[in-house]
């Protein structure tokens, strides 16, 4: 049984049957004052996000959110703000596992390039934040956007 914790939930419900994972992220609305930045991941399905992802084991959130930002658009960010959580039941083939994703969202600024992303497969994307909301690929994170923005 998979309990609810009083954190909405968006996409599909979980897979009758099928263990999942709790797996905690953090990921980041970066906003520039007129843009988005975003990061494009080509595998294992190619798709628009908010830049970040898992936190490590013995890792802490904001350390984990600073690392997942520059790996995966080569940028340094302010002081990141926390904006939400949601929740969401995925199968994540790399991992192969089902996980249910808690997923805490910042506003930050991105304030320095250091390079390009680290991280295979990401490139960094810069979109007008109507582009952004349209583009992103799941529903949660066109949510917090939509929050982080007004």
């Amino acid at each position: 049984m998979v309990k609810n914790f009083g954190i909405k939930r968006y996409g599909q419900s979980p897979v009758a049957g099928e263990t999942y994972r709790r797996r905690a992220g953090v990921y980041a609305v970066l906003f520039d004052g007129a843009s988005v930045l975003l990061t494009h991941q080509r595998e294992p399905s190619p798709e628009y996000q908010l830049p970040g992802g898992g936190i490590d084991r013995g890792e802490a959130p904001l350390s984990a959110l600073h690392r997942e930002v520059m790996e995966e658009t080569g940028w340094h960010i302010s002081p990141p703000r926390w904006i939400g959580t949601y929740r969401r039941f995925t199968f994540m083939p790399e991992y192969s596992l089902y996980a249910e994703k808690i997923c805490s969202i910042f506003l930050a600024r991105p304030i320095l390039r250091l390079g390009p992303p680290t991280e295979a497969g990401h490139t960094a994307i810069w979109a007008s934040p109507k582009a952004a909301i349209q583009i992103l690929a799941n529903e949660g994170d066109r949510d917090m956007l939509i929050k982080a923005l007004s």
